[in-house]
């Protein structure tokens, strides 16, 4: 029977989801989630616990729900949980007492806490809900991206969460000040978070990021790019955190929501592009390149590839650059590109090329596409297809270099799916163009033999 479940678990997604263990006759007897279906079941079904070795002796079949992130996969579990009751869910099976997330308005320094009960006045309470460690994941996902208090008590000191960047500004430290202008200012940043929060609870999420943008494009006219910086970083993670509670009952309804939906980003994508620019009816490849390093030092390019909206990491590949001294990232990325377009052949061919970067990188990007060199002569033809756009990280703008020598900016909004697909290929690049950079740093710490 080990075997059997082993056989199936190497059919399983490796991306976030999450799975389920059913004995003969269909009754779920396990319900789990993971980043990563297919190593968390083969880990479960090789575990020596007791519990594992229940689970797979009894289990018949294993099947999955890929969903987008950890979070929904959280969310996922406990909604299945409470469907079908597991008999090895008991933990969270008989979660009998429901938490309420509580906001105390009526204070100076409104907090945001968990309850059992729905006793105070001047008080916003939201919930139930049946699984308290799923409240407790979702309150730490909200406090990244809109930090707040949950002290009891106001004190003269700043909490260990200030330290860490997760209340600010800190109510104890705004308290605590003497200059009253500064003091006002922080504590409307403060009030200002939670307003966002009690929007974001309340299922007004669309009023939040139209709020958001106006604040971000506020700060980006006036110059106060560091803000805008901040608004912007708010805005993805608020994304983040609102798709689970859209997806999690269309994930019951349709298993293969996440083929669906990235099926449409690719879709909507091509559809901005092809208004613009000449591009494949089929953009299922896509590669996207970041240049990473500290001061000029060892310096490194990414190349990630998406096929069919999602990372395919054999046909990943870094670039150690070796012949550009100092700073000069549109050097290195056209090092590496021209070493890449000597590969069209065995590595094969991109629909498109992603530029992490605006204008100076996508113009960097099409000079090594147009130029001509002996070594690559035979492809060189066949490279000049290859359509290239950038996504500049300011206001997330997709770069469009037009026929002229112009280039056309696009703000479609954090929302699109479009610019959601650019987003994890850029995320994924520059993960990627990191990872090697700090290799290549440790190298030169570790004595040489």
């Amino acid at each position: 029977m080990m075997n059997q479940l082993l056989k199936q678990a190497a059919t399983l997604e490796k991306s976030p989801g999450v799975y389920i263990f059913k004995k003969p006759g269909g009754t779920v007897i396990y319900v789990g989630k993971s980043i990563s279906i297919r190593d968390r079941v083969i880990s479960h079904i090789r575990a020596k616990g007791t519990k594992s070795q229940d689970i797979s002796n009894a289990a018949s079949d294993i099947s999955s729900i890929p969903v987008l992130s950890e979070l929904e996969a959280l969310l996922l579990e406990a909604e299945l949980i409470r469907k079908y009751m597991p008999r090895y869910n008991s933990a969270s099976r008989d979660d009998k007492h429901p938490l309420y997330i509580k906001i105390t308005t009526g204070e100076e320094y409104p907090k945001v806490l968990t309850s059992r009960k729905e006793n105070l006045k001047k008080t916003r309470y939201f919930g139930p809900f049946p699984a308290s460690s799923t409240v407790k994941s979702v309150l730490r996902q909200l406090r990244r991206t809109f930090p707040y208090c949950s002290q009891k008590q106001i004190t003269k000191r700043t909490c260990l969460y200030s330290h860490l960047g997760l209340c600010n500004p800190c109510p104890n430290y705004t308290n605590s000040l003497l200059d009253l202008d500064l003091k006002l200012v922080l504590k409307a940043k403060y009030k200002s978070n939670i307003r966002k929060i009690l929007l974001l609870l309340s299922g007004k999420t669309k009023r939040l990021e139209k709020t958001l943008l106006g604040d971000m494009k506020a700060a980006s006219l006036g110059e106060d790019f560091e803000k805008a910086g901040e608004i912007r970083d708010q805005l993805r993670k608020l994304s983040y955190i609102t798709k689970p509670y859209e997806k999690v009952g269309a994930y019951l309804e349709n298993p293969n929501l996440v083929a669906d939906i990235r099926a449409e980003e690719t879709a909507v994508l091509r559809d901005v592009l092809s208004s613009h620019m000449s591009v494949s009816t089929s953009i299922s490849r896509i590669e996207c390149y970041d240049v990473a390093h500290t001061g000029g030092k060892a310096t490194t390019c990414s190349m990630v590839t998406f096929v069919d909206g999602e990372p395919d990491k054999n046909l990943y590949r870094r670039f150690q650059i070796r012949r550009v001294r100092g700073i000069d990232d549109y050097a290195s990325l056209k090092e590496a590109l021209s070493r890449r377009l000597k590969h069209l052949e065995d590595w094969g061919r991109p629909d498109l090329i992603v530029i992490d970067g605006g204008k100076g990188q996508v113009s960097a990007a099409i000079d090594v596409l147009h130029s001509r060199s002996e070594n690559v002569s035979t492809l060189r033809e066949w490279a000049l297809d290859i359509p290239v756009i950038g996504l500049a990280k300011r206001l997330e703008e997709i770069v469009i270099p037009l026929p002229d020598g112009s280039f056309q900016s696009i703000v479609l909004g954090i929302r699109s799916p479009a610019v959601q697909l650019l987003q994890r290929l850029r995320d994924e690049a520059h993960r990627f163009a990191r990872s090697y950079h700090f290799k290549l740093r440790m190298r030169e710490f570790l004595p040489r033999k």
